[in-house]
């Protein structure tokens, strides 16, 4: 059966394709209303749209706004159509427009009834699309002067020009509208209908029959004619006009403004959007639903106004109906307009299905695309969609949505069911003469969007379509894959590979994929070379005229090859392989890396990882050769021939293209064009790495001389087996460390011995040998050894020891006593915290110096340690070299602290024998001299010894026990010597006290250069006893004389006072003053200090007492003033002031012995009278 046959409507009839809101012509109406499918998406806006429209008929509502939303195509406009014929319910050839949905809601009555129900009312519906309608002047009153425009149109008026619609509805108002026609006819000569849109052309006609119609002067209609502020029209005043109008009309009766792409037309500007607001608003609060106002837009009310939601909430309360649509349905429509069958074609494509089910399975699996792009489920999809495939419905809707993006003049292209329904039909109708075997390819497409197409795209084609009719290099074929490969350009669903393109060709139930494979890698092989595409990977891609010369330009920049290797270096070590070193067991090694002559990063020059790309000659990729080259320490990657050479050379041609340009400068479209190159490049690169991946899954590994066979695994999977092998074989002594350290925490246990080893089986014994032997060679040739040397080379091939475990053999030979370690010049004992850091850290281990250990004798051994036994006066000495030197070391250093801290005691203090505590510490100082060198310090020991022994006998018998025992009494009786040189005077007229403090004098007194003798130490406790008796007796004689004097002061206070209470005041200040001086006697223990208190005392009293004489005083008469002979006034006399002093104040107790005794006793007394006399007249004596 021919396919055109098989369908149950004429496959040729004319159908509209976009419906367009204002077409109204009976015929596409008819067809419209007739072929208009119900899908069940739409079914459901119906069904809300109806419920919310048929309540306001019994309960009045100011929201009447309605807003259907979808995308270029969805059905909006047509969904948006369908409504004004429902609800006008405009009779069609005689049939009206709700009979003809009958049919289409037969399984569900319900909803029909509710449509029947809300169209039974006279309706009127204003249609238009508010793109085309309205004013190019988009200002803030834009949508206000639409809405006047189409209402004054629909009421008759000429609502193009405000001002004449106003003037015409004014003059029906009157009831003179034929008049006016027919006198402004008989003046003009042509109609007023014909002539209205010449208004202003038309003013010396005008004017006259508004004088003559409307009695208006000709002053003011002159005036009217000329006002430039007539055409100005209010929202109050348009509401209120329409609500005029409506009310006129019966109660059921509904007005409705069907506005197309209002969305569209006022974006998101705020003014238009506010101007929308007030207008909805006003219309719903003024005529409580009788006026509807239902709109088209591509987004949501609410996505257009979510900026500023709070701005604009009441135009969402207005429009409180929203329906959105989208294509989902689109297969349902073209199912049913266009390819529903026949029921004898449907019985046959069901049998050609069942006949073909596995190969069409087989057909249709594509590659790398997503899970709904897919061919067909079973018979009965095939019979709906033949002779397309389910596939083609998806990703044509996305086809006509990148057109409308990509081509200028596809702009206006819809992507829904309408363009996609002529499309469908289009296609179908190129195949109408094959039978039920054929499909529609893909490229079949290209033909219903061609007239859409941008000119640059056309053009590329149809120069395409020329080269193969005059057989220039390209055929028939090669133009319709060209095609295919344009319409899905810039679709990621099904990337555009060698196998999808065969499946998106194929025209035949029957076709042999394999025959097509190659028929179509030939097609894209002739496009390829005459540039009319490009390549990323596996994909291909259309190129535009301007893509074509870019891409030319492309081609011939030229990148040097190592720039292209560098790059693969930078994959392999920065992306696939990043190991810098490679870890083995508990080790890292370090390796060099490199891609054909180029090293990356610093060489080392140990173990070398390299790869050969496909740039290296044939001749250094023979067998022979790369074995050759591997031995010792290299492991050879022979890249397998992939195409990511080629990859990554397109992309840097592409990148060195764009950095030698200025893209600023170009054209858009050429600047679109560069910047999809750069994309390329970034998918290029991508395609190169994985390439690269594959490249080393596949390639072939040369390690150590050897052909390797790597087991299977993945890039860096196999890289890494490669290296182990190459690490077993160079570091062949690595085997030798049998126990790796961890940290400094185990340097130091085997250092310390706290590590328990079995004799003979030590962890890295031949580890230790291997050592050990090195240094004996050292020595041998009398080379310097420092750890650094060491470190480097036990670091190195063939051993690859880590440097901990380099540390941690050196401790072994270091607690063995094998080796001597010496920092500074110093012999570094193994307790030394710092050791670990000698033996191991960078900035130490060039300080440190290891080598073969020289032993201390046997006889040197025997000597020192008894030496050390006697003098230190201890048995358990140890018996091993390092042990024997760090308790001399430890000793020494002890013995000379010891004797340090008795020095220190010197300080401040005159003791005795401090030349031969210092001598000691000399001593000491001369034997640690030697601690750098351990033979060297048991020598210093032994010559020593005399002076050693010598010394610690004289501390020992003297200074020693002074500081044990006696040191004490003898600060004692130096402090109490000093605390008594004030009253030596008086403690020598005891003669027993003063022999006895001579004596303590004569026994602490030490003198330079002669022997102490310690043994008078313990006479001086009895002597300070002598002393201390006599002093004690003297200060309480004196205590008694000073107290007396304190009686006598206080009794002269008192006795002056005679109780009088206004001298109270100055008594007890007095007597808190003498009470006072009372606990200062009983706590003196001074002579000189007590015979110092008579003098201030007396002072006191007399200052009292004259204080108290003062106040006790009669007021003084005023003084008579006696005149002299010569009349003058006789000054009054001056009275005498007199000091009272206690003689023994001024005449203390004191043993006079000679004349120049009694001289200085008398001397002191007048230079005292003297000082007395100067703050008085007169002293007296008591």
């Amino acid at each position: 059966m021919m396919i055109r046959d098989m369908f149950a409507d004429d496959i040729n009839r004319k159908i509209n394709g976009v419906i367009k809101v204002d077409q109204a012509a009976d015929e596409i109406i008819e067809q419209e209303l007739n072929e208009y499918v119900i899908t069940r998406e739409l079914k459901k806006h119906f069904i809300t749209f109806f419920n919310y429209y048929g309540d306001a008929f019994d309960q009045p509502t100011a929201d009447m706004g309605v807003w259907i939303s979808g995308f270029f195509g969805s059905g909006k406009s047509h969904f948006l159509k369908m409504l004004s014929y429902l609800l006008e319910n405009k009779e069609v050839k005689g049939i009206r427009s709700v009979e003809r949905f009958r049919k289409k809601f037969e399984d569900d009555p319900a909803t029909f009834m509710l449509i029947d129900r809300a169209t039974k009312g006279p309706t009127e519906t204003i249609l238009f699309n508010i793109d085309i309608e309205g004013f190019s002047n988009k200002d803030k009153t834009a949508v206000l002067r639409v809405f006047a425009k189409m209402f004054y149109n629909h009421l008759g008026f000429y609502g193009e020009n405000l001002k004449v619609a106003m003037m015409e509805r004014y003059i029906d108002q009157q009831g003179k509208t034929e008049e006016f026609r027919r006198v402004f006819e008989e003046k003009k000569g042509k109609s007023w209908l014909e002539m209205r849109r010449a208004f202003a052309f038309n003013g010396r006609f005008i004017i006259p029959t508004l004088m003559e119609v409307l009695y208006m002067s000709e002053d003011d209609a002159k005036a009217w004619f000329n006002d430039k502020t007539a055409t100005e029209i209010s929202i109050a005043q348009l509401v209120e006009d329409m609500k005029a109008y409506v009310d006129t009309k019966s109660a059921n009766f509904r007005l409705l403004f069907m506005i197309d792409e209002v969305g569209q037309y006022v974006g998101t500007d705020t003014d238009m959007l506010l101007n929308l607001q007030s207008l909805t608003e006003k219309i719903g609060s003024e005529c409580e639903g009788k006026i509807w106002v239902i709109c088209t837009g591509q987004e949501a009310i609410d996505e257009i106004i979510k900026v500023r939601a709070d701005e604009f909430s009441r135009i969402q309360a207005r429009f409180k109906t929203r329906l959105s649509l989208s294509s989902s349905s689109v297969d349902e429509v073209i199912q049913k307009r266009i390819l529903k069958k026949k029921p004898e074609a449907a019985a046959d494509l069901e049998t050609v299905y069942e006949q073909n089910d596995s190969v069409l399975r087989n057909l249709f699996s594509f590659s790398g695309s997503i899970l709904d792009i897919k061919g067909y489920s079973g018979p009965r999809e095939f019979t709906e969609n033949f002779p397309f495939v389910p596939y083609q419905f998806i990703i044509m809707q996305k086809v006509f949505a990148e057109i409308r993006k990509h081509g200028n003049s596809g702009k206006h292209l819809s992507g829904g069911e309408r363009s996609m329904l002529s499309g469908f039909q289009e296609a179908a109708q190129k195949i109408q003469e094959k039978d039920e075997y054929a499909l529609v390819p893909f490229f079949r497409f290209y033909d219903t969007v061609h007239t859409f197409l941008d000119g640059s795209i056309r053009r590329v084609i149809e120069r395409c379509q020329k080269a193969a009719d005059n057989g220039d290099g390209i055929e028939q074929q090669d133009v319709d894959v060209l095609k295919l490969l344009y319409l899905i350009r810039y679709i990621d669903d099904i990337p555009s590979n060698l196998d999808n393109i065969v499946i998106l060709m194929a025209d035949d139930i029957r076709v042999d994929k394999i025959i097509m494979r190659e028929a179509v890698r030939g097609c894209l092989d002739r496009l390829m070379s005459q540039n009319y595409i490009g390549r990323t990977g596996d994909t291909y891609n259309f190129l535009t005229d301007e893509e074509q010369d870019i891409q030319r330009e492309i081609r011939d920049t030229n990148v040097d090859t190592a720039s292209i290797v560098e790059r693969i270096a930078q994959m392999i070590y920065g992306d696939i392989f990043t190991t810098k070193k490679f870890r083995y067991g508990k080790y890292d090694f370090a390796f060099d890396q490199m891609v054909d002559g180029i090293t990356v990063g610093v060489a080392t020059g140990g173990m070398r990882l390299r790869f050969l790309t496909v740039a290296t000659d044939a001749i250094e990729k023979t067998d022979y050769r790369l074995m050759a080259e591997s031995k010792g320490n290299e492991a050879i990657v022979v890249l397998a021939d992939t195409p990511y050479y080629e990859s990554l050379e397109s992309a840097m041609k592409i990148r060195k293209y764009v950095k030698q340009r200025n893209v600023n400068q170009f054209p858009k479209s050429v600047q679109k064009i560069i910047s999809d190159q750069q994309d390329e490049a970034g998918k290029y690169e991508l395609s190169a790495m994985i390439e690269l991946q594959n490249a080393i899954e596949g390639a072939q590994f040369y390690v150590d001389g050897e052909h390797l066979e790597i087991k299977a695994g993945n890039a860096k999977s196999k890289i890494d087996q490669s290296l182990e092998y190459l690490v077993a074989h160079v570091y062949s002594k690595l085997d030798l460390i049998t126990e790796n350290a961890g940290s400094d925490a185990d340097i130091i246990a085997i250092l310390t011995g706290t590590v328990t080893m079995l004799p003979g089986m030590e962890p890295n014994r031949d580890a230790a040998s291997a050592m050990e032997e090195y240094l004996e060679m050292q020595d041998v040739k009398k080379l310097p050894t420092s750890m650094a040397d060491v470190q480097r080379k036990y670091s190195a091939i063939p051993y690859g020891w880590k440097e901990i475990d380099i540390a941690a053999v050196a401790a072994q030979l270091i607690y063995s006593q094998k080796v001597t370690i010496k920092y500074a010049g110093n012999t570094i004992q193994p307790d030394d915290p710092k050791l670990p850091d000698m033996l191991r850290k960078k900035s130490e281990i060039g300080k440190t110096s290891i080598s073969k250990r020289k032993t201390i004798s046997a006889t040197m051994m025997r000597d020192a340690k008894a030496m050390l036994r006697e003098y230190f006066d201890i048995m358990d000495v140890p018996d091993d070299e390092d042990g024997l030197i760090r308790f001399v070391t430890e000793k020494f250093n002890k013995q000379r602290d010891y004797y340090a801290s008795l020095d220190a005691r010197y300080e401040g203090h005159k003791y005795p024998d401090r030349a031969l505590v210092q001598e000691a510490i000399r001593l000491m100082d001369d034997v640690l001299s030697q601690k750098k060198d351990n033979i060297a310090l048991i020598e210093r020991v032994l010559k020593k010894e005399d002076d050693l022994f010598e010394n610690k006998e004289s501390m020992s018998n003297g200074i020693e026990n002074f500081f044990k025992t006696q040191v004490t009494v003898f600060d004692q009786a130096v402090q109490f010597e000093k605390s008594l040189h004030d009253d030596l005077d008086r403690i020598a007229e005891n003669e027993e006290a003063h022999k006895a403090l001579n004596t303590i004098r004569l026994i602490t007194m030490v003198q330079t250069g002669s022997k102490f003798n310690y043994n008078r130490i313990p006479e001086l406790n009895p002597l300070m006893d002598t002393v201390r008796t006599a002093h004690d007796k003297m200060l309480e004689e004196k205590r008694v004389e000073v107290l007396e004097t304190v009686r006598q002061c206080m009794e002269a206070t008192h006795t002056v006072a005679n109780g009088d209470s206004k001298a109270s005041h100055l008594i007890e200040k007095s007597d808190w003053y003498f009470s006072q001086c009372k606990e200062k006697i009983a706590e003196l223990k001074s002579l000189a200090l007590l015979d110092a208190m008579f003098l201030p005392m007396c002072q006191y009293k007399d200052d009292t007492v004259s204080h108290i004489e003062t106040v006790l005083a009669p007021p003084a008469s005023k003084p008579q003033v006696q005149t002299t002979q010569t009349g003058k006034e006789q000054a009054t006399a001056k009275k005498k002031v007199v000091r009272a002093y206690n003689r023994q104040v001024v005449f203390q107790a004191k043993t006079l012995q000679t004349d120049a005794d009694i001289d200085d006793y008398v001397e002191k007394i007048r230079s005292q009278l003297k000082q007395l006399l100067k703050n008085c007249d007169e002293i007296k004596l008591n």
